[in-house]
């Protein structure tokens, strides 16, 4: 289809459950109950029926044995009806974000009116999982014949087998590099020359701005309650830290690389339960129901690079953007930039201020140039509200939309790194 038949897309709205911090044992929600929980208040204030809606699109990373393609599962419970179509998006701590995309790009080429495209992920509940000798040792044991075979295939046990894995940990090391995500933020630390004071710093500001933002009523129509079964109420992100403070954040041993690494459990994005859900519209659609849309989707763009600097995916994705509608680092009111670790975060923003890198990697005659601090995650971000992978990127676009509005700026770009080497962008505007 033309640029010029090519329909407009908004976001018209959105709702999220609070992020709730994983603490050592399954959290009160599944990923399916948390989709579930943001849903519902999303939807009973809309003005038109649920089954509206053309499609369901949700990003789940870790999908859990009972929920099956959480997206079909999520819009039967949600009362979308039996023939709504629904499916789930999988590319890492992109996917939330991914399930937006597809939904602006469906609507963008005029097959699909209206879309709820969202991102769900329980990390507590990750599985646990049995070594691959235990695996081995158990197969060989429930195919013996007989007490004799049973006998000998005993022989081989080892109290190994009965320590499981936390398949969490194992999803977060990329299998090509086989560095972890944390020793990859250690890579760019490295190379951008980030210290840790500086990474502290800035997850201390964080921790501050989603406090204020709490306090100051901000993130009231995004965060909706979240009720477990047995009436229990959940209504703010609770990982933020109000008193946090560079002597406190100072504590903290290196993770990733002890003693002099910079990356440590204060200054990365939190293991976090939580679910996003934004509505997608066309114009046709947004006349049709009478919606109010918070922003129109403008463009987006997706990067691969090296998986061991995966923590720059936001400056190969963002850039393209930017570069298409000849705009500049002020062109930008605000940004959304997943708060995967802080040193990571300022490894992009250094990466924008280097005229080497900017001209040789980006194209640019010179550095893009700094990016202003009071621009980006303005209500805080991933260090301080959590990281549910499957969620943020959703989140961020959500955010992002909803702050602009409220700063009255025009235009916006949410941006995330993706583990494996990807980056993923958004661009948002203000509604003319």
């Amino acid at each position: 289809m033309s640029v010029r038949n090519r329909q407009r897309v908004f976001l018209v709205d959105g709702a999220r459950t609070p992020f709730l911090k994983a603490r050592g044992a399954p959290g009160p929600f599944t990923p399916v109950d948390l989709a579930v929980q943001a849903g519902r208040p999303l939807l009973a204030r809309q003005p038109f029926d649920r089954t509206a809606f053309d499609l369901v699109i949700l990003g789940c990373v870790n999908v859990i044995a009972d929920e099956m393609n959480p997206a079909r599962v999520a819009a039967l419970r949600l009362g979308l009806g039996e023939a709504m179509v629904a499916f789930t998006m999988q590319i890492n701590c992109g996917s939330g974000m991914q399930s937006i995309d597809t939904a602006y790009r469906y609507i963008r080429e005029g097959s699909h009116q209206m879309i709820l495209a969202g991102g769900t992920e329980a990390l507590s509940h990750a599985p646990l999982t049995l070594r691959q000798s235990a695996v081995e040792w158990f197969g060989k044991m429930n195919a013996a014949k007989g007490p004799l075979e049973q006998a000998k295939a005993m022989t081989g046990i080892r109290p190994e087998f009965f320590k499981p894995v936390v398949g969490l940990e194992r999803g977060l090391t990329d299998p090509i590099t086989t560095l972890n995500m944390g020793q990859t933020a250690e890579v760019l630390a490295h190379r951008f020359g980030i210290d840790r004071k500086s990474a502290d710093t800035y997850a201390m500001q964080s921790h501050h701005r989603l406090a204020a933002a709490q306090k100051e009523g901000r993130l009231n129509d995004e965060v909706m309650p979240a009720f477990d079964r047995d009436g229990q109420v959940y209504d703010h992100d609770d990982g933020v830290r109000p008193d946090s403070d560079l002597e406190g954040l100072a504590k903290p041993k290196p993770v990733f690389e002890p003693p002099y690494g910079k990356v440590t459990a204060g200054n990365a994005s939190q293991i976090t339960d939580g679910a996003s859900w934004c509505i997608l519209a066309s114009e046709k659609a947004v006349e049709a129901h009478g919606l109010e849309p918070l922003a129109e989707i403008t463009d987006s763009e997706w990067a691969a690079l090296d998986p061991a600097i995966m923590g720059l995916g936001p400056v190969l994705s963002a850039t393209p953007i930017m570069q298409r509608h000849d705009l500049k680092r002020e062109d930008i009111g605000l940004w959304e930039l997943n708060e995967a670790f802080a040193a990571q975060v300022l490894s992009c923003l250094a990466a924008w201020n280097d005229e080497d890198f900017c001209r040789e990697v980006l194209g640019y005659d010179s550095a893009f140039g700094m990016i202003d601090r009071d621009r980006l995650n303005v209500d805080g971000g991933a260090i301080s509200l959590g990281h549910p992978v499957g969620t943020s990127g959703n989140r961020i676009v959500l955010h992002l939309a909803n702050a602009m509005k409220a700063r009255g700026e025009k235009r916006g770009i949410a941006t995330e790194c993706i583990g494996g080497g990807l980056g993923g962008a958004m661009m948002l505007e203000a509604v003319q």
